[in-house]
C-alpha cells in the first residue's frame, strides 16, 4: 500500500462567501496535491472532520479527499446562531459556496448523518457541480414528517422537546483535558461501539484548550440541539433535483434515513442498502463497506 495512507491529512482554512457572510471553513485535506479533489467528505452533527481520519486516510493512496469541519464544528470559525434556525440550509448554503470557492471538475460528496443530507441538499442546489453521492444513514425522515416540518406554524419550538435535542442541551461541555474525555465517553452512550482510534480522533479534532487549562466543546451544546430541531428542510424534493448516482448505506438498528423504495423512485439513480448488524453509527462500525462505496462512487 502507497506511504500516502500513513501521512498525515493537511491542515487548510479554505475561504468562502456564503450567504451567511463571507469566512473560512476548515478542513483537512487527504492524499496527492498534484490532482483535482475527488471527494468533500461531511462529518455527522456534533462531530467534526478528524472523526473520520481513519476512514478516509486509507483511500488517500489515489484519491484526493477534503473532510471539512462545518459551521459550528471542529476548526471552522464561521459564526454559528441557534437561535430562530429552522433548517439545515445555512450549512447546505456553506457547502455550496465551497463548492464554487473550489472550482474545480465535479466531485462526490459522501456524508454520515447529518452530513449526508447536507450533502444531498448541496447537490440539489449545484447539480452540475456533484459527480455523485454517498450518503451513511443520512437523516431522512418519513414523507409526512418531513412536509409537516416545513408547515409555517411549526415554528422549531416542537422540534426543541425531543429528547435527542434536550439531551444534547444539556451536554457537558468542559472536561479537565482531552484523556479526561476519552475516559469518560469510552464503552458508554453513542459510542459503545467505536473504535479507539476514531474516538481518539473525535475527541482531539472535537475539543478546544481553555485559558485555564481545560478543555471544552467545539461544537456547542446549543449548537448541536439545533441542529436536532431545525428541520425544515426537504431531502425528498432534494432527491429530484440530483443528477448523478446516489448509494444510501442504512444501519439496521436505530437508523435515522427512513428513506425506502419510494425515496429512490423519486431519484433518476439511487440505491439504498441496509447494513446487517450496523448502528447509526455504521462509518465507524464498518468502515470498510464505507470505503468501499466512496472509492467506486469515484472510480465507477
Amino acid at each position: 500500500m502507497d506511504a500516502a495512507v500513513f501521512r498525515q491529512p493537511r491542515r487548510r482554512l479554505i475561504a468562502i462567501d456564503s450567504p451567511a457572510g463571507p469566512g473560512e471553513i476548515a478542513a483537512l485535506e487527504f492524499g496527492p496535491q498534484d490532482r483535482a479533489i475527488d471527494v468533500i467528505f461531511v462529518h455527522a452533527n456534533g462531530f467534526n472532520a478528524q472523526t473520520y481520519n481513519s476512514l478516509l486516510a486509507p483511500l488517500a493512496a489515489g484519491l484526493r479527499i477534503l473532510a471539512i469541519d462545518q459551521r459550528g464544528h471542529g476548526a471552522t470559525p464561521l459564526a454559528a446562531r441557534a437561535e430562530g434556525r429552522r433548517s439545515w440550509h445555512d450549512l447546505r448554503d456553506d457547502l455550496v459556496a465551497l463548492l464554487k470557492a473550489l472550482d474545480g471538475p465535479p466531485v462526490v460528496l459522501a456524508g454520515h448523518s447529518m452530513g449526508g443530507t447536507v450533502s444531498l441538499l448541496a447537490a440539489a442546489a449545484r447539480p452540475e457541480a456533484v459527480k455523485g453521492l454517498v450518503l451513511l444513514d443520512p437523516v431522512i425522515m418519513p414523507r409526512l414528517v418531513a412536509l409537516y416540518a416545513q408547515a409555517p406554524w411549526t415554528s422549531g419550538a416542537l422540534w426543541k422537546q425531543m429528547p435527542i435535542a434536550q439531551a444534547a442541551a444539556r451536554r457537558r461541555a468542559v472536561f479537565e483535558d482531552r484523556e479526561a474525555v476519552v475516559a469518560a465517553y469510552t464503552g458508554r452512550g453513542a459510542f459503545k461501539t467505536w473504535p479507539e482510534t476514531m474516538l481518539a480522533d473525535y475527541v482531539d479534532g472535537g475539543f478546544v484548550d481553555r485559558e485555564d487549562g481545560k478543555v471544552e466543546l467545539a461544537c456547542a451544546p446549543a449548537w448541536e440541539a439545533s441542529n436536532y430541531s431545525a428541520q425544515a428542510h426537504d431531502p425528498w424534493r432534494a432527491i429530484r433535483k440530483v443528477t448523478g448516482p446516489v448509494r444510501i448505506l442504512k444501519a439496521e438498528r436505530g437508523s435515522t434515513c427512513r428513506a425506502g423504495d419510494g425515496f429512490a423512485r423519486r431519484g433518476r439513480d439511487v440505491a439504498i442498502e441496509t447494513v446487517a448488524g450496523s448502528s447509526h453509527f455504521l462509518p465507524m462500525e464498518r468502515p470498510d463497506l464505507a470505503r468501499d462505496a466512496i472509492f467506486r462512487m469515484v472510480t465507477g
